[in-house]
């Protein structure tokens, strides 16, 4: 994937200690910021949407 961006979640300050994501029209990929070249996490879209989704929602 090319198109690596830093998550709107990370902040000032934050500095190289947040995720980055990529995504095409059906996967969505995490890594560390700070180590780029390790492990990638990989889920398909609806999945990483279903589960941003439940983040967002109050107990």
């Amino acid at each position: 994937m090319d198109n690596w961006r830093k998550s709107s979640y990370s902040g000032e300050g934050d500095g190289n200690s947040c995720v980055e994501i990529a995504n095409t029209p059906t996967h969505v990929a995490v890594r560390d910021t700070k180590t780029p070249s390790r492990a990638t996490l990989t889920f398909p879209a609806r999945a990483f949407t279903a589960f941003i989704d439940g983040l967002s929602k109050e107990p």
